[in-house]
C-alpha cells in the first residue's frame, strides 16, 4: 500500500470486528484513530492513500464515547470537600481508578463547605487532559453553599449562604476564585439569583438548579436567564404537585427559550430513585437526561463511616446516610453500574443508556464537538464493552489506559 506519512508520521491504528455507537445507533463498522483523534477513513483513502499501521481485533466489543461524571464528590477515601495537603494527589487517585469504570471525564464536586475550604481547595483543581495517568479533569462542580435550608439534604446547615446585596461578589468572596469551575448548584428561588446566574452564564459556567423549594414559575425564569441543569432530579427538591410541579416541571415546560435544552442529572443507583421515577423522567425528557454518580469518598470501599465534607457519613450496602439519620448523602455507585441499572429500569436501548453517560453530559458542557461522541476528529476516548455492558477496557487519546486482565480483575 502507499505510504500515508505525507500527513502524519504518526501510526495508524484500526480497530476492527466492533459495533460503534455512532449517530444514535450501534454501527458494525471499524473505527479509526490518528494522534488522539477520530479518523475519517475516507478522507485517509482517497486523500492520503494512506493504511493501517496497526490493527486490533475488539472480537466483537462495542465501542462507545467514554463516560463523563459531571458529579463525584470523591471516592476510594478520597473527599474533594476536605482541604488537606496532598488533595492533588487524592484528585489522581480517583482519576485513576474511575478509570476501569468507564469514566473518561469528570467534574470533581464540592458539597457546601466554608469558604476557606474552597480558598484552600479550588486552587489545587486544575482542568487536565486524561492519560493513563488517570480521567482528565473538566473543572469543578461547587454543589452549594447557596441552597435552601429545607432541602439541604446532606449539606451542613451552618455552612449555607444567601446572596445579599452584592449578589454576584458574595459568591465569588465565597469561593475565592471560579478559574477551574465549570458547574455551579443553587436554589433559583433565593433573592438576587437571577443576576448570579447571568454573570455565571457569561463567564461560560454552567448554572444547575438544586436543593431548592423553588416553584415551576422560578425554576422558568432562572432557565430564562441562563440555567441549563438540573441537580439530581426528584432529589433535594419540593415532590412533584399537579398544581405546581416545581423544578420537575422543567422537563415538560413551554416556557424554556427556543434552541435552548435543560439536562437533568439522574443517580441511577436503585436508591435514590425509584425504577418508576426513572422511567417517568426518561419518557417525559429522554434527550436531557445525564447519568451521574453523586459518588462519595466511601465509594470502592467497605461499609462503615466515612466523610462527605463537613459530615460524617455510614454506607450500609448502597445506602449511605448522614451518621445517625436517614438523610441520603450521595451515593456509592459507579458509573458503569449506573448505565447498566438506567437501561434495566427502563427497558431504553443500549445505544440510549450509553449516550446519557457520554453525548448527554459532553451537550451539557458544550463540548459535544470533541467529547462524547466518536465523531470524525473527535477525542478518541472510549471503552470496549461486552454485550452486558461491563467495562474491558478503557482508552483515552487512543491509547489503553485500563483493561481487564483473564482473571476478571
Amino acid at each position: 500500500m502507499p505510504s500515508n506519512k505525507s500527513v502524519s508520521d504518526a501510526p495508524i491504528v484500526q480497530f476492527t470486528n466492533c459495533r460503534i455507537l455512532r449517530d444514535h445507533q450501534l454501527q458494525r463498522e471499524d473505527l479509526w484513530v490518528r494522534e488522539g483523534k477520530i479518523l475519517n477513513p475516507e478522507k485517509l483513502f482517497f486523500d492520503e492513500k494512506g493504511s493501517a499501521d496497526i490493527q486490533l481485533d475488539c472480537k466483537d466489543s462495542i465501542i462507545t464515547p467514554g463516560f463523563i461524571d459531571v458529579q463525584i464528590n470523591g471516592g476510594f477515601g478520597v473527599d474533594f470537600s476536605l482541604a488537606t495537603d496532598d488533595f492533588k494527589a487524592g484528585i489522581d487517585l480517583v482519576s485513576q481508578k474511575i478509570l476501569s469504570h468507564g469514566v473518561t471525564s469528570f467534574c470533581p464536586t464540592l458539597v457546601t463547605s466554608p469558604p476557606s475550604v474552597y480558598h484552600q481547595v479550588l486552587p489545587q483543581i486544575s482542568v487536565r487532559n486524561g492519560g493513563a495517568h488517570g480521567a482528565g479533569v473538566l473543572g469543578a462542580h461547587l454543589e452549594g453553599p447557596f441552597i435552601s435550608k429545607e432541602k439541604k439534604g446532606a449539606h451542613p446547615e451552618h455552612c449555607l449562604r444567601t446572596f445579599e446585596a452584592g449578589a454576584f461578589q458574595d459568591l465569588l468572596a465565597t469561593y475565592g476564585t471560579l478559574d477551574c469551575v465549570r458547574i455551579v448548584t443553587l436554589a433559583p428561588e433565593m433573592r438576587r439569583s437571577s443576576e448570579v446566574i447571568q454573570e455565571l452564564t457569561k463567564k461560560g459556567i454552567c448554572v444547575s438548579l438544586g436543593h431548592s423549594v423553588a416553584n415551576l414559575s422560578q425554576a422558568e425564569e432562572a432557565v430564562q436567564h441562563g440555567a441549563t441543569f438540573i441537580t439530581h432530579l426528584f432529589n433535594a427538591m419540593l415532590p412533584f404537585h399537579h398544581r405546581d410541579p416545581g423544578i420537575v416541571g422543567l422537563l415538560t415546560s413551554d416556557k424554556i427559550p427556543a434552541g435552548r435544552r435543560v439536562f437533568y442529572g439522574m443517580i441511577s443507583d436503585g436508591i435514590h430513585t425509584n425504577p418508576a421515577a426513572l422511567r417517568i423522567a426518561h419518557r417525559a425528557h429522554p434527550k436531557g437526561l445525564v447519568l451521574v454518580t453523586d459518588a462519595i469518598a466511601g465509594m470502592g470501599l467497605a461499609p462503615g463511616r466515612h466523610t462527605l465534607g463537613q459530615q460524617v457519613v455510614e454506607i450500609d450496602g448502597l445506602n449511605t446516610y448522614i451518621a445517625g439519620t436517614k438523610t441520603l448523602s450521595g451515593s456509592v455507585a459507579t458509573m458503569d453500574t449506573c448505565v447498566r441499572h438506567f437501561q434495566e429500569a427502563t427497558g431504553c436501548s443500549v445505544e440510549t443508556a450509553l449516550e446519557a453517560a457520554s453525548l448527554h453530559p459532553a451537550q451539557l458542557l458544550g463540548i459535544e464537538h470533541k467529547k462524547g461522541t466518536l465523531n470524525y476528529d473527535s477525542d478518541a476516548d472510549f471503552l470496549m464493552l461486552n454485550d452486558n455492558l461491563y467495562v474491558q477496557a478503557t482508552y483515552i487519546a487512543g491509547e489503553e489506559v485500563w483493561r481487564q486482565d483473564a482473571s476478571g480483575m
